[in-house]
């Protein structure tokens, strides 16, 4: 204010300029300003501080546009400098750049570093390292190995996690032994037992049944031996020991006795075995579900846990009675290889024996352990590399050489990342299992736990338990999608008998042909990641000559270094070394390829194989009047069919896409994943029947038990017509459902039924 005149300034913005100018207002206002006086000019100190005001506000935006540009060009940083190689990339560089697409090394260079790493001896250490005689599931040795894996996990910059589960194992009795007398004389000490067992006595006359099998019984039914209240005594071999005691209870007897046959293991006559008669893999009292200590459950038991009694004897004590037993002479094939001065007879009813079992049912607490190297590319997908930490005694073939291997292979593998030469595509998730003696317990609770997590995620599982027993001969059990890849695998890693050849030159030659796979039986580690999770699986091993026979010494207190050594002819190591070798480039393959190395073709062939053997009973059946003209295998045939097509389309597909494409990859190998998962039944419970894979696993879903219902018609003359039309459906739509996820997008499916 200056005297009565007003000085005003009014700044317009460009909007409101734009605005007055075009309502008429604009003029008066122009007026009106030019009335106003004008404001004083900038003085100098002004104009320095607006240039400094400048100057401040163009450093600090160069700063930052810097900063920024430097972030997204940064480069990757080296592996050692982080807490674990568990990505190259965090997930805020992931949110900054494109899509990450690892270095693409030449194959052969990835071979050559996996063999540089994995050495004879760091092996020859680790198989001291871990060698115990005290580690049975559970056991304070059993947890001191868990740590020592746990500890080399860590020490591979690995990141690790232990899983927990409270199950019930059952041992032998607290305080004396399971007893056995045979006319009245007692045996002996018992020191080994089969778990799971019933408890209780059984008495009754001794028959003896050969390997227990199906058609042995089959032969002494023919014979008019009534096998109800008996005692049965088999020989180890052939099939499991659970299987063994299944088949004796079905004929209704009282009790199984199970000895080691001169003739078939090199073992002294005061051997014991060990060994579990649970007919499935888990806690037989949580089937289906996980044994987490907060999990609620029904208080149900496996329907696979036997109702009778069962107990090991050695090999003498069997001599023992065998001696006395009295009875028609066994069959000339049961005999062949028969016992010093050892007469085989079916046995008569004087030959009374006693069997007392008295196990303990234990609920303990078991850890298995985990350590993964995560994919840089595609995180979410990964293999499974898995080994049994427990064991019997000993266990050094059984279990030792597989945790060996597990620790040897995670560390050179990280050791490849760590140094930046190998990028893996997919994550690779090394495990540690414990109670695998009694069933895979360990494997199979992970499983039941994490069964949706693991789904269309788990790329495969490698197992390494037992992987060399022998030097000889070359053996494996697999998911056919698997076969592919092993046979390139033994053409690559090279013979420790023969360098000259491959290990593919190991491979067992059955009738005069190679025999790559071998059907894969409820015993085998990898039994349920194949058949319960429908996870392409394998397990395989390094063995003996057919001739020689198996390795002997597997669930004994024999199992020792010592004895591997000399059934390995002293190359132990090396021959340890192979196995890796083989174990680990089929990993390696899974990760670092663009697409999965796996043949969707191969189960066309295994569906026809089956399909063709029901369609031809089927027609015998129906030409001889035992099958109603009602039952049709046209929809079963047309379900073949669609498979066939959707793999052949699937392989066209591959040849004609752009395999740099990483999205497209992706979805060709979600593609590939879906068979195996998509040939578990869905129409079953898995509390009820839980291996649910419908060619390889086990129940009246399978493709196998309709193959044995046909034949029970033929056999019996009658049969459940309205379960094997249900039979038929269940297994048609199965085989559909599968080739319609094949096919891939719903548009695309198949539907020529």
């Amino acid at each position: 204010m200056e005297g009565g005149d007003s000085q005003v300034e009014m700044k317009l913005s460009p909007e409101m300029d734009e605005e007055v100018g075009t309502n008429g207002v604009g003029e008066h206002l122009k007026h009106h300003r030019e009335s106003y006086k004008k404001k004083p000019p900038r003085t100098p100190k002004d104009i320095c501080f607006l240039i400094a005001a400048t100057l401040l506000i163009f450093i600090i935006g160069y700063l930052i546009g810097y900063l920024v540009h430097r972030k997204q060009d940064k480069t990757l940083p080296p592996c050692d400098q982080t807490e674990a190689p568990v990505s190259v990339l965090d997930d805020e560089d992931l949110s900054l750049t494109e899509p990450y697409a690892p270095k693409q090394l030449d194959w052969k260079d990835v071979k050559s570093m996996l063999a540089d790493r994995l050495t004879g001896s760091q092996i020859d250490a680790s198989l001291s390292e871990f060698s115990r005689n005290d580690h049975q599931a559970g056991s304070p040795g059993d947890e001191a190995l868990a740590n020592k894996v746990l500890k080399r996990f860590q020490e591979n910059n690995m990141h690790t996690w232990t899983d927990e589960h409270n199950v019930q194992l059952q041992l032998p009795p607290a305080s004396g032994s399971n007893t056995v007398t045979f006319r009245g004389q007692n045996l002996g000490t018992l020191q080994g037992y089969l778990a799971y067992s019933a408890n209780g006595t059984a008495q009754g006359p001794v028959v003896y049944a050969h390997y227990g099998q199906t058609e042995d019984f089959d032969y002494l039914k023919d014979l008019t031996i009534n096998l109800s209240g008996k005692i049965i005594l088999v020989r180890a071999g052939k099939i499991s020991f659970a299987e063994k005691v299944a088949n004796a209870a079905t004929m209704n007897a009282s009790g199984v006795l199970i000895y080691p046959d001169p003739a078939d293991y090199a073992l002294s006559d005061t051997t014991h075995l060990f060994g579990h008669v649970h007919l499935g893999t888990g806690d037989p009292y949580t089937p289906g579900f996980p044994s987490f200590h907060h999990t609620q459950f029904p208080p149900i038991r496996s329907s696979g846990l036997p109702n009778i009694v069962a107990q090991t004897i050695t090999a003498g004590m069997a001599k023992t009675i065998m001696r006395q037993m009295g009875g028609r002479k066994a069959p000339r094939i049961w005999v062949k290889d028969e016992q010093s001065g050892v007469q085989f007879k079916l046995g008569d009813d004087s030959d009374v024996a006693s069997v007392e079992v008295n196990n303990v049912l234990v609920e303990t607490s078991i850890h298995n352990v985990f350590g993964v190297i995560k994919g840089v590319q595609d995180e979410d997908r990964y293999v499974v590399i898995g080994a049994q930490r427990d064991a019997w005694g000993p266990g050094f073939a059984k279990s030792t050489v597989g945790t060996t291997l597990l620790v040897e292979l995670a560390k050179a593998i990280s050791n490849m990342v760590r140094e930046g030469r190998f990028m893996p595509r997919r994550s690779l998730v090394f495990a540690s299992w414990t109670a695998g003696e009694y069933g895979s317990i360990g494997a199979t609770e992970w499983l039941e736990g994490y069964l949706t997590s693991l789904n269309m995620k788990a790329y495969s599982y490698i197992s390494l338990d037992g992987v060399v027993t022998g030097s000889g001969s070359f053996k494996a059990s697999a998911s056919p999608l698997m076969s592919d890849l092993l046979s390139e695998t033994l053409k690559e890693v090279q013979s420790v008998s023969d360098p000259q050849k491959n290990i593919y030159a190991q491979v067992a030659v059955a009738n005069g042909q190679i025999s790559l796979l071998e059907p894969m039986q409820m015993t085998d580690p990898a039994y349920p990641f194949l058949t319960f999770s429908g996870i392409p699986s394998i397990s395989f091993q390094i063995t003996g000559e057919q001739a020689s026979g198996e390795y002997p010494y597997f669930s004994t207190l024999q199992d020792t270094r010592d004895k591997l050594n000399t059934a390995t002819s002293g190359n132990m190591v090396q021959l340890i070394r192979a196995a890796g070798q083989v174990a680990g480039h089929m990993a390696l393959r899974l990760v670092h390829d663009h697409l999965l190395r796996m043949s969707v073709d191969t189960y066309s062939k295994v569906i026809t194989s089956l399909i063709i053997k029901i369609i031809d009973k089927v027609d015998e059946l129906q030409m001889s009047g035992q099958l109603p003209s009602t039952i049709t295998t046209d929809w079963l045939s047309s379900a073949r069919g669609s498979y066939g097509r959707s793999a052949r389309d699937l392989k066209r597909i591959i040849q004609d896409s752009n395999l740099e494409d990483v999205e497209q990859c992706r979805k060709i190998n979600d593609r590939i994943m879906r068979v195996e998962a998509n040939l578990l039944s869905p129409y079953v419970s898995p509390t009820t029947n839980p291996f649910r894979h419908i060619l390889l696993g086990a129940g009246p879903h399978t493709l196998g038990a309709l193959v044995d219902h046909l034949e029970a018609f033929k056999s019996s003359g009658s049969g459940d017509v309205e379960l094997l039309k249900k039979q038929f459906a269940l297994a048609t739509w199965t085989i559909q459902s599968c080739s319609n996820a094949l096919a891939g997008d719903v548009w695309d499916v198949d539907n020529e039924m």
